[in-house]
């Protein structure tokens, strides 16, 4: 079949899960022998990133991967964040939908011209999946005003103080009446089609989780003193919470991985504490080096994750996480595998991580059980077999 993604992030313009899926996704059709092309924003990446000088590299993995790049630079993808549609995008993406499908999946695609872009090209099957909350948020994320989790849906003025020009199309009718073009909606966890029903997407939604890529290395080499916190060096994701409470704990180290606004300022606020160190941005060989390594991944998120596929690639190493109890796809990941531990104060979070360093039978036993789910419910072998299910589903109603 012939498989056409969607997406605004496609690695190495990119930034966190959904790409990496994305491409993981992309690879493992080629693999079983399907066609499959992709489109994604460059320009929608450098609106956050200075990095326009990185290397877009010719792989030879079998996806033919289609970078928009505008004369109008970033304001094609604000463009479209503002319309809700393809606008300055538009000859690109009527390029790239020219010849049909047999499926179009879309994917994250509020900077490639929001619930407008779902409605073109000519498919026999059409999907969405929901990475994150850009449907229902302005944000993305229910960061409100740019400081704080959300507490009530105040968009128009969160928009304005999160710097954020407020979206018009998000007042309209565009964003169902869009879905009704699409066959199937899906989610990775049960959280997201639930925070998506109830805030009004009625359209049917479909569970189906995220597989990791990752392979564990066959001997690791266990630092049983050592936690790891993969993802954006931003406030939301609770990193300043998570370096206050390890400067604390001088005989336990920390490894950040990854690149964000805070780095920067982190770096040389905690310069002074040899046991924190910052890696930045890791390629996948290097990634699994390092959970296989960590007594646990720490993933201290203050909104809501959706799917934190960071939690899955620790649990294919037999790493167990430790991540917030509030409510959200991490939780919902912990506790569906037994491969971790929750807290809900800053407190907890220091006796979770000191638990897990000191308590090594502990420590084993939840990464057990993590990579015995794994095992069953996460693995690129499931994964494929129930996304081609829906799409035979959806194929089979054609006829």
């Amino acid at each position: 079949m012939r498989f056409g993604m969607v997406t605004t992030f496609y690695p190495p313009f990119s930034y966190g899960g959904d790409a990496t899926y994305v491409r993981n996704l992309a690879r493992a059709l080629v693999g079983q022998g399907h066609e499959v092309e992709v489109i994604a924003s460059t320009d929608a990446y450098l609106v956050h990133s200075k990095d326009e000088d990185l290397a877009d590299p010719t792989l030879d993995d079998g996806v033919k991967v289609h970078r928009l790049r505008h004369s109008a630079g970033v304001l094609a993808p604000l463009v479209s964040q503002q319309t809700g549609q393809a606008g300055l995008h538009a000859p690109a993406l009527r390029a790239f939908f020219a010849k049909p499908f047999d499926v179009l999946h879309f994917h994250n695609i509020s900077l490639m011209g929001g619930p407008g872009v779902v409605r073109m090209g000519q498919a026999r099957a059409r999907l969405l999946s929901l990475h994150d909350n850009w449907l229902i948020c302005p944000t993305h994320v229910f960061w409100k005003n740019g400081s704080r989790v959300c507490d009530r849906r105040t968009c128009f003025t969160c928009s304005i103080r999160s710097g954020i020009p407020p979206q018009l199309w998000r007042y309209t009718s565009l964003r169902n009446r869009s879905l009704e073009c699409l066959d199937r909606i899906l989610a990775p966890s049960k959280f997201i089609a639930d925070m998506h029903r109830a805030n009004g997407v009625d359209a049917a939604i479909s569970i189906l989780p995220l597989f990791s890529s990752i392979v564990g290395p066959a001997e690791p080499a266990l630092h049983p003193r050592r936690v790891l916190f993969v993802g954006r060096v931003t406030a939301l994701k609770g990193i300043e919470m998570l370096v206050r409470v390890v400067a604390g704990m001088p005989d336990i180290e920390l490894l950040v991985v990854g690149e964000g606004e805070l780095r920067q300022s982190l770096t040389e606020s905690y310069a002074e504490h040899p046991n924190i160190r910052f890696l930045g941005k890791l390629d996948q060989e290097q990634l699994a080096e390092h959970y296989a390594a960590a007594a646990a991944l720490v993933l201290p998120t203050l909104v809501p994750e959706n799917f934190p596929l960071a939690v899955v690639e620790a649990a294919a190493c037999g790493t167990p996480s430790i991540v917030a109890g509030s409510p959200g796809g991490a939780a919902e990941l912990v506790r569906n595998t037994g491969g971790g531990l929750l807290y809900n104060t800053e407190q907890e979070l220091g006796d979770a991580i000191r638990r897990l360093v000191e308590d090594r039978p502990l420590r084993d036993a939840l990464g057990a059980s993590a990579r015995a789910s794994y095992e069953q419910r996460y693995t690129k072998e499931r994964h494929m077999t129930a996304y081609l299910r829906q799409i035979g589903e959806i194929l089979q109603d054609v006829r």
